[in-house]
């Protein structure tokens, strides 16, 4: 469903050095299965998720989504992503209702289709008591599951995720983390950064640890673990960067 072959992406600035964001990453996602990318801020998350959803260009290497090579065909890849960004914004004088609605068309889907689809995802993502305030009036929780509900309109087949909980209180990153186990159980493809190290060992069938644009591992927990002889993501991470153990006094953040 998610194919990428060694991605890298520089970005170039007048008067300072290139930055290598991402260094020939090669990854791929299954139907059903749910890839959690783990990593400080900085190590290359947000970019490599981006180029996966067709919003930057690599510098080198190739992705396909649902067998469609991104660089070749754009506008038939996106139509197979829901794509969800950090920082993702709501049109604030329409109503959520209002706001699906007008996605819905660009998505060249019907009024009838639009209206099932936002009474259903309305009743999965807990939306039916502000689904006809205005989008400046919702908490920050309620944000999300707009944002959410819009990404996932179309129902594509491939979800790719940006820290989906950040921000959130508890009650609303349960509602966000009970969708994407649903969808997994209805054979979507899901890739998601997280912060949350118990979000990951939650949620996700393999791990992708991440650190200065390179994947340093990518596995099961239980095998991360057993590789690095931690019971921890934290441990798992640093050792594999080669990093000291974090204690309980300091250590790099990297949850």
């Amino acid at each position: 469903m998610i194919e990428a072959h060694r991605l890298s992406k520089t970005f170039y600035a007048p008067r300072s050095a290139p930055i290598e964001a991402v260094r020939e990453v090669s990854l791929s996602v299954e139907a059903g299965e749910i890839l959690g990318l783990l990593g400080p801020n900085g190590a290359g998350k947000t970019t490599l998720l981006r180029m996966l959803a067709t919003i930057l260009t690599p510098t080198s290497g190739s992705c396909r989504v649902c067998a469609v090579p991104v660089s070749e065909s754009p506008q038939a890849a996106r139509a197979k992503i829901g794509f969800l960004s950090g920082n993702t914004r709501l049109y604030g004088r329409l109503t959520p209702r209002e706001l699906l609605r007008y996605f819905g068309r660009l998505y060249g889907m019907d009024r009838d289709t639009i209206a099932d689809r936002t009474e259903a995802l309305s009743a999965m993502l807990g939306m039916g008591e502000f689904l006809d305030r205005r989008c400046d009036t919702l908490s920050t929780g309620q944000t999300q599951r707009v944002s959410i509900a819009r990404v996932i309109l179309h129902d594509p087949p491939v979800l790719i995720l940006d820290e989906p909980t950040l921000g959130l209180d508890i009650m609303s990153s349960r509602t966000i983390l009970d969708f994407i186990r649903e969808a997994r159980g209805r054979e979507h493809a899901i890739i998601f950064s997280t912060h949350y190290m118990t979000e990951a060992e939650l949620l996700c069938d393999r791990i992708g640890l991440i650190h200065e644009g390179r994947i340093h591992a990518m596995d099961t927990p239980a095998n991360l673990y057993a590789r690095t002889h931690t019971d921890n993501l934290q441990d798992a991470f640093l050792a594999m960067i080669g990093a000291e153990p974090a204690t309980a006094e300091a250590g790099p953040d990297v949850s």
